[in-house]
């Protein structure tokens, strides 16, 4: 039987992707959805996690149970797809195939807007103002505004302390100089209206990933386990149909 392991987004959980899991699923496909650590309450870290701490959690998974006896196939959709990559470059022996589902890990440079962005958050720092100072005051709703509005940068104000270390860490992570040493056959499915990450990224990492096709979503965007979960698992299930009859 075939494992598929997926990794969820930022700030998501398992249960975003039942429905998937649900179209996968059969006698010859067992699909397992982990919850990654610091996203739920009960899962909380000790301390900000970067991608590798995440990469070494996987491979913990995978090493410390019965249920993964051999080779798997690895999902990762936007932030687990940062996960991914860099699993597949460390241990591209424990993984029959890659699927990359609007990844994340394309360093962008600095917008006039991420430096506004940063100024607040060292600001804050500085003057040494905490998150529950602000929830006791006009200034949270302020903030919202600010944050969701003129910055547009909702996941940032829905993090906790500890997960905005995380995606400091992760977004100064840049994974493409590590695109072109994977060696696992990948497929890179994106939404052709996905605003999160741009579909030129898609391009750029089916360019670099040697043995890599990119499957192109019509009308879809950041989250095609959600607006079409049947169309992706169909692209998935190809996929894995393939490598299996080595046809990639």
């Amino acid at each position: 039987m075939d494992t598929l392991i997926i990794l969820h987004g930022w700030q998501s959980s398992k249960e975003k992707w039942q429905r998937v899991k649900k179209f996968l699923e059969t006698q010859s496909l067992k699909v397992v959805v982990p919850d990654l650590p610091g996203f739920k309450l009960e899962n909380q870290l000790d301390k900000p996690w970067n991608l590798d701490n995440y990469v070494e959690w996987l491979s913990s998974i995978l090493k410390n149970t019965n249920d993964f006896p051999g080779q798997v196939f690895l999902l990762g959709h936007s932030f687990g797809g940062r996960v991914a990559v860099k699993f597949a470059v460390k241990y591209p022996e424990k993984l029959k195939g890659l699927i990359l589902v609007a990844a994340a890990g394309i360093k962008k440079k600095k917008t006039i807007w991420d430096r506004i962005l940063l100024a607040v958050i060292k600001l804050t720092r500085k003057l040494g103002v905490e998150e529950t100072t602000f929830e006791k005051t006009p200034w949270h709703i302020l903030r919202k505004l600010f944050y969701r509005y003129f910055l547009r940068k909702t996941d940032y104000l829905n993090a906790t302390a500890r997960q905005k270390e995380i995606m400091k860490s992760a977004l100064e992570d840049d994974l493409k100089p590590l695109l072109e040493t994977i060696s696992t056959k990948t497929l890179i499915i994106w939404g052709k209206k996905d605003k999160a990450t741009l579909l030129k990224d898609g391009r750029l990492m089916n360019d670099k990933i040697k043995n890599s096709r990119l499957e192109i979503l019509e009308n879809i965007g950041h989250t095609p386990h959600l607006e079409n979960p049947a169309l992706l698992s169909q692209k998935i299930k190809t996929f894995i149909v393939e490598s299996e009859n080595n046809l990639l």
